[in-house]
């Protein structure tokens, strides 16, 4: 056992287990790091695509997805601290799109019939996904769910080619009512994607270049942004989705083809970044010291981020989510994380916050055992939770020998 308090021959059970998955053909391959009281395991396992001879590398280029939305909260909350923005300030000063909004009377209703919301989004709704507008677990066919498709402003898996530029994007969003009044229910997703535009309307800078000088080059996260450039894109790994009918996984994103090729129109908040297993690591430890980073600096303060890691909702507000049955059992959400509120499994230690990419990425720090754990995949988790996924976090905590 190391200063880390892990036990070398759980680790390795850790190792095999994965390693079982890849070869049951579960994913291609994968990356799994464990960090605990300055000691790492980084755990580098298979190839980069089915059927290749390129082997995952400890630098492989992942789509992280839905783990860009704690990227995304961390940099509003730097704008917060600086008093750029205000948690209960309106966001229409700067997204004028979101002013004077209305508001469905039913969910599934006809999108005229509405009613005027009772007060303003603010920066607290988007940060908590209570901005009354997200994905929408209904009824595919009611007018709602038909009109976010055809506008292009709707939940789905990341693709950084179907998103108009931000200002079209925001008046797209603009043209439709909200689905619930704003405070009044937690929505998954579209808070983010406006918290990006937020950003860099509040800062007249684009969104990428906020997060390169004031998160990605304090942390060293060099491999993370919005596309992969040239000279780099030889290292991203191929992803894969389920196919609906036989559970097998099919190609979604390739390497020379890939949508991530090239800068994209809309920096996507909700999911469009990339990232590599260290640079996440660096993200995942300094959320951990609440703010501060290797070095001496520090991105928030300590207070800012015990904020973000809090749970923010009432049962109320989850009601209505829509997630996978039980899912806010022992769960909750603060400002762009989900937090750990009650024990139900070996991983789940209350207080523990992170967030998962549905593309087959997952991270959590867990400050009672001084714990960073990431799990890098290309295998699509969604709609539910894999097997390499569940088995991950069991065998992260199992590791520990102390």
């Amino acid at each position: 056992m190391g200063d880390g308090g892990f036990s070398t021959a759980r680790l390795g059970r850790m190792h095999d287990v994965m390693a079982r998955h890849v070869d049951r053909g579960e994913a291609p391959g994968l990356i799994t790091a464990l960090s605990r009281r300055g000691e790492t395991h980084v755990d580098v396992i298979g190839t980069k695509a089915f059927g290749g001879e390129d082997p995952m590398r400890r630098d492989t280029i992942f789509r992280i997805a839905s783990m860009t939305k704690p990227v995304i909260a961390v940099a509003a909350m730097i704008l917060v601290e600086e008093c750029v923005l205000r948690l209960d300030d309106p966001v229409d000063r700067l997204l004028p799109e979101l002013a004077d909004r209305r508001v469905l009377r039913r969910i599934d209703g006809p999108l005229e019939d509405t009613v005027p919301a009772v007060r303003p989004i603010t920066v607290r709704d988007l940060l908590t996904f209570r901005l009354g507008f997200g994905m929408l677990m209904g009824p595919q066919d009611a007018p709602m769910a038909r009109a976010v498709q055809e506008l292009g402003v709707g939940a789905g898996m990341p693709d950084p080619t179907a998103a108009p530029d931000p200002d079209e994007w925001m008046r797209r969003l603009g043209t439709l009512p909200l689905m619930h009044q704003p405070g009044e229910k937690w929505l998954y997703h579209t808070g983010s994607q406006v918290l990006g535009v937020l950003i860099a309307r509040a800062t007249g800078r684009p969104l990428e270049d906020f997060l390169r000088e004031r998160v990605f080059e304090p942390l060293g996260m060099a491999d993370t942004g919005f596309h992969v450039p040239p000279e780099k894109l030889g290292r991203l790994a191929t992803s894969y989705l389920a196919d609906p009918e036989t559970g097998k996984p099919e190609p979604y994103d390739g390497v020379e083809d890939s949508r991530w090729a090239a800068p994209p129109a809309f920096p996507d908040g909700g999911g469009g970044l990339v990232s590599t297993v260290d640079d996440f690591l660096a993200f995942g430890r300094m959320m951990l010291d609440r703010g501060r980073y290797d070095g001496g600096g520090r991105i928030l303060s300590r207070p800012s981020v015990e904020l973000m890691t809090t749970d923010q909702l009432t049962p109320a507000q989850k009601a209505v989510s829509g997630l996978l049955p039980g899912a806010w059992d022992n769960l909750g959400w603060g400002f762009g994380v989900s937090v750990v509120t009650g024990r139900d499994g070996v991983a789940a230690v209350p207080g523990r916050f992170g967030w998962d990419g549905g593309l087959g990425t997952s991270w959590a720090s867990d400050p009672a055992e001084q714990l960073v754990a990431v799990l890098l995949t290309q295998r699509a988790q969604f709609p539910q939770f894999s097997p390499v996924y569940l088995d991950f976090w069991t065998l992260a905590y199992q590791a520990i020998d102390d």
